[in-house]
Formats: structure tokens, sequence, C-alpha cells
């Protein structure tokens, strides 16, 4: 996939991006500014692509501890 390509983005996130973009045009930002602008917060907010590709296990998307919660320490 070339970069700059947009397959990996859901609907949803392209949709807002557009929004994002046509905000900052209004405001006076250049197009091809605004465009960049607008991934960057699409990516900042949603973490880049969401539609899976590539083999492997991926990334965790949560940074909870994996162990149930209860009394620290053990049995006493």
């Amino acid at each position: 996939m070339a970069q700059g390509s947009k397959r990996k983005y859901t609907s949803k996130q392209k949709r807002k991006a557009s929004k994002i973009e046509r905000g900052y045009k209004k405001r006076g930002v250049s197009s091809k500014e605004a465009e960049r602008r607008a991934w960057a917060t699409v990516n900042k907010s949603d973490k880049g692509g969401r539609k899976k590709g590539g083999g492997g296990r991926g990334k965790k998307r949560s940074k909870s501890s994996s162990r149930k919660g209860g009394r620290k320490g053990g049995r006493k």
C-alpha cells in the first residue's frame, strides 16, 4: 500500500476527517494543510486506520491489567 493511501480507514473515519478539514478551511487554512491536519487529528484520536491487514497478532487496544482485581498481596 502506498504511503498516504486511505484504504485502511473506515468510512466513519473518512467522514470525520472531511468534517475536520472543512472546519480548518473555514478558518482560512490552505487546502493541503487542512487535509494534513485533519488526518493527523483522526490518527491521534482513533490511533490510525482500523481495518485489519497483514498477519500477526496485532497490538492490544487496552492497557489495563490482564489479571482480575481483588485484595493486593494474595492470601493472609
